[in-house]
C-alpha cells in the first residue's frame, strides 16, 4: 500500500469518531497523528501533554509550538511518577509504568471532556526495536495507534510530517529524562533535574543529537557521530567538566561511540561502553583508588541497562 493510501486510511478511521485526544509529547510521532486527527476531526480534536518531572522544560515548550503549528488545540495535564515506587526503582519495567500513569492521565482528562477515543504515536517500525515495555501498557489500555494500525513506519511517519510541514519533521527521537538513569539506580528529582540542566546546556551550545546519562553521579556525555569532532574540543571538554561537576556530577566523560539510542539497554553489553573516556578535571578531581566515589572503570564494569 502507498503512503497516500495509508495516510487515507489513517484519516478516514479518525473521521469515523465522533472526537479523540491525541497523547501529545510534540515529537514526530505524536505531532502526526494530531496533524491527521485535527485534519479529520477539525476542533473535536484535542491534543493533550501530561507534564511531570521526567519531562524537560524544553520539551513542553516545544510542544505547544508545534500544537499551535498543526491548529489543533492543546490541554497540558499534570502528574508526578515519581509517586509510584515501581517507577522509582527502576527496574527493566519502568516504562512501561510510566507509560500506564501517562496514558492513564489522558483518559482522565478525555473522560473530563467526554471523549472516547485517546490516540498514541505508536508506529509501525516500534514493535520490533528491541525492549519496549511501554507498548505494553498502551495494549492494556487500549489506547487507539492510527499509525500502527495503518502500518505507517517510522520513515513515513516522517514523510507525512512533511506533507503537514510539521516543523518536528527532522526532529531527533527525545525520550524521557528517565532513561538517562541506567536501570537498578533510583529515578530522583535529584537526578532529573541535574540531567536536564546538563542536556540544556549540549542544546544551548548547538547540539542536535544526545544524551547525558547519569551513571551514579558520572555524567556521561554522548553526542551524534557526525558532532563528536566538536566534543573532542579542548574547550569543549573544559565548559562541559566546569558546568557538570557545578550542577552536581562528580565525574564527567565523552562517549567516544556516539550517541546510540539504547546505547545500554538490557539487550545489549556494557562493553560497549568501554570507548568512553573521562572529560579532563582539575588535579585532585580525577578519581582514584582511595576515593570513596566509584571511579570510571567500575561504572563501566556494571551492566546498566537503559531503555532508550
Amino acid at each position: 500500500m502507498s503512503i497516500e493510501a495509508k495516510l487515507a486510511a489513517a484519516k478516514a478511521d479518525l473521521a469515523g469518531r465522533e472526537n479523540a485526544l491525541v497523547a501529545f509529547s510534540g515529537g514526530v510521532d505524536s505531532a502526526v497523528v494530531a496533524a491527521i486527527a485535527r485534519d479529520a476531526l477539525g476542533e473535536d480534536a484535542v491534543a493533550c501533554t501530561a507534564k511531570s518531572e521526567t519531562l524537560p522544560a524544553a520539551e513542553l515548550d516545544d510542544a505547544r509550538e508545534v500544537a499551535d503549528a498543526i491548529g489543533i488545540r492543546h490541554d497540558v495535564v499534570e502528574f508526578s511518577e515519581l509517586d509510584s515506587p515501581e517507577f522509582v526503582a527502576n527496574g527493566e519495567d519502568r516504562c512501561y509504568h510510566c507509560r500506564t500513569m501517562r496514558l492513564g492521565r489522558m483518559y482522565e482528562h478525555a473522560k473530563e471532556l467526554g471523549i472516547e477515543t485517546v490516540c498514541d504515536g505508536t508506529n509501525a517500525s516500534d514493535p520490533g526495536e528491541g525492549h519496549r515495555p511501554g507498548l505494553e501498557a498502551v495494549a492494556e489500555l487500549d489506547a487507539h495507534s492510527p499509525l500502527l494500525e495503518h502500518d505507517i513506519s517510522k520513515e513515513e511517519v516522517r514523510e507525512i510530517a512533511e506533507h503537514y510541514d510539521l516543523p518536528v519533521a527532522d526532529k531527533p527521537s527525545m525520550a524521557c529524562l528517565s532513561s538517562r538513569i541506567p536501570t537498578g539506580l533510583e529515578v530522583t528529582e535529584e537526578r532529573l533535574t541535574r540531567i536536564e540542566k546538563a542536556e540544556q546546556l549540549l542544546r544551548t551550545w548547538g547540539f542536535d543529537q544526545f544524551r547525558v546519562r547519569d551513571h551514579d553521579g558520572l555524567a556521561r556525555i554522548e553526542v551524534g557521530a557526525d558532532e563528536l569532532e566538536i566534543a573532542l574540543d579542548a574547550g569543549f571538554a573544559d565548559a562541559a567538566r566546569e558546568h557538570m561537576l557545578d550542577l552536581g556530577f562528580d565525574h564527567v566523560t565523552l562517549d567516544l561511540q556516539g550517541y546510540e539510542t539504547g546505547s545500554v539497554s538490557p539487550d545489549e553489553d556494557a562493553a560497549e561502553t568501554a570507548d568512553s573516556a573521562e572529560v579532563p578535571g582539575e588535579p585532585g578531581q580525577e578519581a582514584s583508588a582511595a576515593d570513596d566515589e566509584p571511579v570510571v572503570e567500575d561504572v563501566f564494569d556494571v551492566d546498566y541497562p537503559t531503555s532508550d
